[in-house]
């Protein structure tokens, strides 16, 4: 009995094996120049999952064992009122905390700093001012906020001016309000920093 097991599992591995080879050759001329990530059996039986990568993250389209057919949508499990596609997109594009670029964003520590997050901030963003305002009620927490200056990028020097700052810690809702400091012409790291910061932002969005 195991080896007529194992014999099975050698069988199905082969088969998905060649379902994968198949797929791919057939799709991934059709990306405009898209990779295939990766393809696995969907949530519903006889689709296929296919994951490439495009500038604005990983995407997922779904196929037939062939590739002879493919459906762009999303697969609702209507028992759970759950949608599968989305649940499996957010996973695939999640970023990684020990990967984000600490060194670009303001530390705000508040008591002992056990809990620690990480936000993307516009100074010009009011759903930005909002959130902050909440966080400011937690205790016990360290923040460390990236200055993404997206929504007036041509004011983007309200963000390199808290770079000079000796508060830089203070609460981001007041930065389109201040009126200095200034950067200087020679606060090349400040510049810098925030520059890395935009571009750090726009590889997570």
């Amino acid at each position: 009995m195991p080896r007529v097991v194992a014999l099975l599992l050698c069988l199905a591995a082969f088969a998905a094996s060649a379902n994968e080879a198949q797929i791919r050759k057939a799709l991934e001329p059709k990306l405009d120049g898209a990779r295939i990530e990766g393809i696995a059996p969907a949530p519903v039986a006889g689709l296929w999952e296919v994951r490439y990568r495009t500038e604005d993250g990983v995407k997922i389209l779904y196929t037939d064992a062939t590739g002879a057919h493919v459906i762009q949508g999303r697969i609702f499990e209507l028992r759970t009122d759950r949608d599968l596609t989305e649940e499996r997109s957010r996973k695939l594009n999640a970023v990684r905390f020990d990967s984000l670029p600490l060194d670009l964003a303001v530390k705000v520590q508040r008591g002992n700093g056990k809990r620690v997050m990480a936000m993307f901030s516009d100074p010009y963003c009011p759903a930005c001012r909002q959130f902050e305002t909440t966080l400011a009620q937690i205790d016990d927490v360290t923040i460390y906020v990236f200055m993404y200056p997206v929504i007036r990028p041509e004011n983007a020097d309200h963000s390199r001016a808290v770079w000079c700052s000796p508060d830089r810690a203070k609460p981001g809702s007041s930065w389109p309000r201040r009126r200095g400091p200034r950067c200087p012409a020679r606060a090349r790291s400040a510049r810098t920093r925030s520059t890395s910061c935009w571009r750090s932002g726009a590889s997570c969005a």
